[in-house]
């Protein structure tokens, strides 16, 4: 355990130095062989030691640890359930990224080949007060064709094999966000064609 504990603890630490999860926002775990380990609720991600990480089963009780999981277990959870691919999960509040979801608009202007290559689109779950089972539920829908989703007016989670994927894709997404901020406040942004689009999807094989 001592591994995931440290793999976890090292991936926080850099969604907080980049500005992803400010103050005590977000959450971050990791299936294990015992079960899901989770950052306890409240806690800044850059301040978490082993004690702050909780073992969960996969209904959320308590299995090993002195603290309340995040009250976002069930997001978690229920992702894991879903896809038996998916080992690591993070639920991020990055501002930038955020604003998406705020706006209830989903990231899908094809502005880089990079975005439509590895993203296409990343699409909006309906609102839902959070830390319930109901926001739990509306969000996993989406993780059966999408691995990336963003919560209206809450924020974005990822899931991914490995906590440093689920990085990447989040800080993706932040370079995605200011780009496109970037890019009206210059102007109208030029956007791809069907036929540039197409030739990127086709790099996939």
């Amino acid at each position: 355990m001592e591994n995931y504990k440290k793999d976890i603890l090292y991936w926080a630490k850099r969604l907080y130095q980049k500005n992803m999860s400010p103050a005590t926002s977000g959450n971050i775990s990791a299936r294990t062989p015992k079960g899901i380990l989770i950052s306890c609720t409240n806690v800044c991600l850059n301040d978490m030691g082993d004690e702050d990480l909780i073992l969960i089963d996969y209904d959320g009780n308590i299995l090993e640890g002195h603290k309340k999981p995040s009250s976002e277990k069930h997001l978690h959870t229920q992702i894991y359930e879903l896809r038996d691919d998916v080992n690591a999960i993070i639920h991020s509040h990055c501002p930038l990224t955020t604003a998406f979801a705020v706006a209830n608009v989903p990231m899908d202007t094809p502005i880089m080949p990079e975005f439509v290559f590895h993203f296409d689109k990343i699409p909006v779950a309906p609102y839902e007060l959070p830390s319930t089972i109901k926001l739990a539920e509306k969000t996993v829908r989406y993780f059966k064709s999408h691995d990336t989703v963003l919560m209206a007016n809450h924020g974005v989670v990822t899931g991914a094999a490995t906590l440093k994927e689920c990085f990447y894709n989040l800080e993706s997404l932040r370079a995605y966000a200011e780009t496109y901020f970037a890019s009206h406040v210059l102007g109208k942004p030029k956007i791809l064609t069907k036929a540039q689009i197409n030739d990127i999807r086709k790099l996939k094989g």
